[in-house]
């Protein structure tokens, strides 16, 4: 186990100084290219500024009115039946649109019903099991200039219910 420790503390310098080599064997002036890279990818934030603003204001609008509550005990009631705990219908709904506002509510989950119980382990389990949806939809299609997205959402919805689905089993198990 110890030696994993170790490994790790050294994979990323290790890989950084791989990539600097390797360039630099490869005749590629890599200072340059990593400024050029690096004002790609502040621009690429400008760009997405408004959307990431955007979606954190909605969230905290949907988290301040209570709606995320009623949302809670409006589904919740359906959820129970099938073993999804409506306690954590929030955090669900929340996690498809901004990692860091689950996270808050994440740690309300601990703070209420402790990290060891049972919502507690599936609400950690469901946060490794889901993604940023709309985020992640908004942010690559935006940068790469997709206009359709086809069958993404549904994907990623089924993807999704497939994950908290996961969730429940592993935690009750």
């Amino acid at each position: 186990m110890h030696i994993l420790v170790y490994i790790s503390d050294f994979i990323v310098p290790f890989i950084i100084l791989a990539v600097v080599i390797y360039g630099l064997l490869s005749g590629i002036n890599v200072y340059d290219t990593f400024i050029k890279g690096a004002r790609s990818g502040f621009l690429t934030v400008i760009r997405l500024m408004p959307t990431l603003i955007g979606l954190m204001a909605a969230v905290g609008i949907l988290r301040a009115s209570g709606f995320l509550d009623f949302l809670a005990v409006l589904i919740g009631r359906f959820s129970s039946h099938i073993g999804f705990p409506g306690e954590l219908i929030p955090l669900t709904i929340v996690k498809m649109f901004s990692s860091s506002a689950a996270t808050g509510l994440l740690l309300d989950i601990y703070k209420n019903f402790g990290t060891d119980s049972l919502l507690g382990r599936i609400a950690s389990i469901s946060m490794c099991c889901t993604e940023t949806i709309f985020y992640t939809m908004s942010v690559y299609f935006m940068t790469a200039g997709i206009r359709r997205s086809r069958y993404t959402l549904a994907g990623a919805l089924t993807a999704t219910f497939a994950g908290l689905a996961a969730s429940v089993f592993l935690a009750a198990g």
